[in-house]
């Protein structure tokens, strides 16, 4: 049995899964943010429930949003304030006794994605989220690839390619980042940067779903805003794919279910791709909120 987490900062998800990978259990409890005992124990005792009403010892994946610091294994996070430094994964493989997979959940999502029985087959398979931020997950021959520092994927914190400065023009607006950074592509292909971008050039704070009913009713700013929005992220995924070469590319997130994306996006992206390359397939995620469980459980299997 495979157990997974998604660990967010307002609630701790549960699930599990058979070998034949289908979810047989659901749970959902808070997340005590500030009291890191509580944190342990609230996770232990979901363990300890499943495994008895399943009669086994379930393998545990846990994913949230932040990642262990791949020299000591603390964990780094922001939006869980009382795992922040802690030694998550050690301690709780102390009080259950075997051992536990931890990972980012952009990670999760990805290999959540990935081993889907539609892309089981493919070499390579980027999970991209185009949401509160943008940033994704690389899974090759269905196992995460997280690097030397276990950031591989934080793409989000590569800064603005030459040539999208440029489609922006004169007016680019030159965004901090919470990195501390200036340029990260994270404050512009995000959902957030999608607002922002709109904000930066009309003067007027809309909301993306706002922005995007009004594209649909032909608004000229709106239109304009969208163009070169589409061909802001074309640049970018570009510049993203010469670098990773994936073979499936998978949007999640909020502005994922623009579906101009999945028309536009194929179109646009080969010219500013080398010459012998051709674009990705890029298609929608499957599994929505239930992928980061999904994808902590199968940290186990990958």
């Amino acid at each position: 049995m495979y157990y997974g987490f998604d660990v967010g900062g307002t609630k701790i998800e549960f699930g599990a899964f058979n070998e034949k990978l289908e979810r047989v259990a659901t749970e959902r409890v808070p997340t005590p943010g500030d009291d890191y005992d509580k944190l342990v124990d609230t996770i232990v005792e979901l363990i300890k429930k499943a495994d008895q009403e399943f009669s086994c010892e379930g393998l545990v994946g846990i994913g949230l949003p932040g990642m262990e610091d791949a020299r000591d294994g603390s964990v780094l996070t922001s939006n869980i304030p009382a795992a922040k430094g802690r030694f998550l994964r050690k301690d709780l493989e102390s009080k259950l006794g075997r051992s536990v997979n931890i990972d980012n959940d952009a990670n999760c999502f990805a290999l959540s994605e990935a081993w889907d029985e539609s892309l089981q087959g493919e070499k390579s398979v980027l999970g991209l989220i185009l949401g509160t931020g943008f940033g994704g997950g690389l899974v090759y021959d269905g196992h995460v690839f997280s690097g030397m520092n276990h950031v591989a994927g934080e793409l989000g914190h590569t800064r603005m390619p030459i040539d999208a400065w440029f489609h922006l023009g004169e007016k680019a607006p030159l965004l901090t980042c919470g990195c501390d950074n200036k340029g990260c592509i994270d404050n512009y292909l995000s959902g957030r940067g999608f607002e922002l971008l709109y904000a930066h050039y009309y003067g007027e704070k809309l909301k993306a779903i706002e922005i995007i009913k009004n594209h649909e009713a032909g608004e000229e700013k709106a239109v304009e805003h969208v163009d070169r929005f589409l061909e802001l992220l074309a640049i970018c995924l570009a510049n993203l794919f010469t670098g990773l070469d994936p073979h499936v590319v998978v949007l999640g997130g909020g502005l994922s279910n623009f579906d101009l994306l999945y028309q536009e996006l194929p179109k646009r992206i080969p010219k500013h791709l080398l010459s012998v390359a051709r674009a990705p397939k890029i298609i929608k995620a499957k599994h929505g909120d239930s992928g980061g469980v999904r994808g902590a459980a199968f940290l186990n299997i990958a």
